[in-house]
Parts: structure tokens; sequence; C-alpha cells
């Protein structure tokens, strides 16, 4: 199976599932999120089974999906997978935060140390700017959703968010550029 296909639906077919409900059935959450509990649970069964081991990441990820999606639908209140991105974007700031405390090293070096060769100064540089950065996500998160339609805030997670992750990501290069460590 070609590998960067495979990543594609393990990564997005659950959300593409989501989306394809979502619009299908009047917009509605109580409608979507069950298929896409079940899109998620699939993906991570066939991550586990190609990889033998499932990536921490996208574990959490479909703990929280299916915690907060099954919240969602048994109190039949949205508010549950409206706080999901916010409470996995504090989760993620917390643990670049608390980290320095566990670790006399940046979480994000432990993470990232094998692709990335940095000097201890770019990594903690690199890691407080994730780590602000998922406290920002979590904020702006509290303000859609509070502020906006739900329809205005499905389509923010994914049309709002991913793009503001790679926008982020991309200033990053100039902290990568500045200390690389060349080999």
């Amino acid at each position: 199976m070609n590998k960067s296909f495979y990543k594609f639906v393990t990564d997005f077919g659950p959300l593409l599932i989501f989306f394809y409900f979502y619009y299908k059935n009047e917009k509605s959450l109580q409608i979507a999120i069950p298929p896409f509990i079940i899109a998620t649970l699939v993906a991570l069964s066939i991550v586990w089974f190609v990889e033998k081991k499932i990536p921490l990441v996208p574990l959490i990820g479909g703990i929280l999906i299916t915690l907060f999606g099954g919240l969602t639908i048994y109190f039949d209140n949205p508010i549950f997978i409206y706080i999901k991105p916010t409470i996995i974007n504090i989760l993620f700031g917390l643990a670049l935060f608390l980290g320095k405390f566990i670790s006399r090293e940046p979480i994000l070096k432990k993470i990232l140390g094998n692709a990335l060769k940095l000097s201890d100064e770019g990594w903690k540089i690199l890691n407080y700017r994730w780590m602000f950065f998922f406290f920002g996500l979590a904020i702006l998160n509290e303000i859609v959703w509070r502020t906006q339609t739900e329809e205005f805030w499905v389509n923010f997670k994914v049309w709002g968010m991913l793009p503001i992750t790679f926008i982020f990501t991309a200033f990053q290069f100039n902290i990568i550029n500045k200390y690389k460590i060349n080999e």
C-alpha cells in the first residue's frame, strides 16, 4: 500500500466521514459524531495493524474524540465536542510547560530530537513558542465556539485551525535554521 495514501486515509478519513454526515444530515452533530467516532477507531486499528503501534498524538486524539463525542451524544449537548480542541491544546501546552520539571531538556526535543538537530537554546525557544501557540489555539477555540454558530465553528475547526497551524509552523523555520547544528 502507498504509505502517503495510507497516512492520508488514516489521518483525514475520519474527518471526511464527519463532514459527509454533518452536511448530509442538516448539519447535525448528533448524526455526524457516531460515524466520526467509528471511523477514528477504525483508523487507529488500521495504524495498529500496519505499524504494530499507535503514535501518541493520534492515540490521545482518538481517546478524546471518543470520550467527548460520546459525552456529546449521551447528554445531547454539543459543548463537549466544542471544548475538545480547547482541552487538547491545553494538554499539549501544559506538557511542553511542565516538561521542564520532569526532564532537563524541553519535551519538544525529546519528541523531535531525532528529526531536528538544534542547540539547547533553539529547543528552548521552539518549545516556548509551541507552548504559547497551543494555549493561544485553546483561547481562540473558546472565543469561536462561544461567539459563532455551530456551522461556523465546525468549519473553523478544520479550515481555520489547520491553516493557522501550518502558517505558525512555517514561521518556525527561522529559529530552526538559526539554531540548527550541522553534523
